[in-house]
Formats: C-alpha cells, structure tokens, sequence
C-alpha cells in the first residue's frame, strides 16, 4: 500500500495513475480540526488511503521500507510546542508526514498528499489560502551559519490562512542536496498566532 501511495504521490504528482485520480474525487473530506475525536477517528477507519491498521485511531503510520514513510496524525492540541487544553474531545490539528530517501521530498508532493487526503474541496482552499509568513529569511539564514546549526538553516517553510483553515507546510532542505523530510499541517485559524510567534522565534 505504502509503495502504491508513495509512487502516485510522491513520483507522479502530474501524470497519476487512474485509480489514484479517482480517489483525489472520493476521498471524503467532512473529518477536520473542528470537529469531534469520535467523528474524526470514524473517519479515519472509513478512509480509502489510510486504512489504519488494528489499534491506529487518530495516528496512522505506513513504512514498506526504511526509506520511505508516511504518516497522518490528529490531535486535540496546537500545532507547535505542547500547551494545556482542557477540551480534550475536539480535534486542532491533522499533520501530513513523509519521509522519502528514494526520490526526495518536495512542497508539490505534499500539497498533492493534501488533495489525495482531504479532497478538491480543502486542496482548494489551500491554494487560495494567504500566505502569511515564510522562512527562512536571510537573517535567520546568517544566525544559523554562525551559530552552526544546518538543521535550522535547512527547515523552509510557510504559514497560510484560507477561508476554512490555516495551513503550515515545512521541508527540511539542505544546502546541498534534495530534501528527504517534509510534513504539511491542517489547523484551526484561531491557532495560527501562536504558531507563527513561535516559529518567527525559533
């Protein structure tokens, strides 16, 4: 399964397969930060690309190899550093992560992750969406080559607010090289300032 994914999101975000083409129209998309753990755990076990394995509920992980790997997880809390919130029972976040040392990771692949997922519907809203901030800029850049610390120099991303959600896209890109690691992240708008405080203070 994790082969079949892989190959149509990862290597042919363009020229997709046609029963992959036909689960970017069903894939149901009415399970999203918001709602309740119950519904979005219902979903999840009802969905025709991450059929969880017995025992996944609200985190799903998939591995035909060391090499490649993807996994979807909700949760009750914000993106971000972990905070206290006393409502347990709704989800605020659903992150998409992938890790491909075979052919690399890109933002097109994971936006096309976020279409096979959730639908034209969220895809949409993505593309519509403001981007709101972008890292890294140069001085971040300058900081983290003085202060030797490649991982935060290599960490490109971008915060955006659509008319339904805020998304986070972030790739770990070195210098030289192409980029094995990225993960895109679906959450509540009301969280979007304490994401982006912390990611501008990283």
């Amino acid at each position: 399964m994790l082969q079949k994914y892989l190959r149509n999101v990862l290597v042919l975000p363009c020229s997709l397969a046609p029963w992959f083409l036909g689960m970017l129209f069903a894939a149901p998309s009415q399970a999203l930060p918001g709602q309740t753990t119950e519904e979005v755990t219902t979903w999840i076990q009802a969905h025709p690309t991450l059929r969880p394995k017995s025992g996944e509920k609200l985190s799903v992980s998939k591995s035909d190899t060391a090499a490649q790997r993807f996994t979807f997880q909700a949760s009750v809390l914000p993106p971000g550093k972990v905070t206290f919130t006393q409502d347990r029972g709704k989800i605020r976040t659903e992150r998409i992560s992938m890790y491909d040392a075979v052919n690399g990771m890109t933002s097109e692949r994971l936006q096309e992750s976020l279409r096979v997922i959730y639908g034209l519907d969220i895809y949409q809203d993505y593309n519509r969406a403001q981007v709101v901030y972008e890292y890294p800029n140069q001085s971040a850049i300058n900081q983290a080559r003085l202060a030797k610390t490649p991982i935060r120099e290599a960490l490109q991303g971008e915060l955006r607010v659509g008319d339904r959600y805020a998304y986070w896209m972030e790739v770990a890109k070195p210098k030289e090289g192409k980029a094995f690691v990225g993960q895109i992240t679906v959450l509540l708008k009301t969280d979007l300032d304490k994401l982006e405080a912390e990611l501008r203070n990283r």
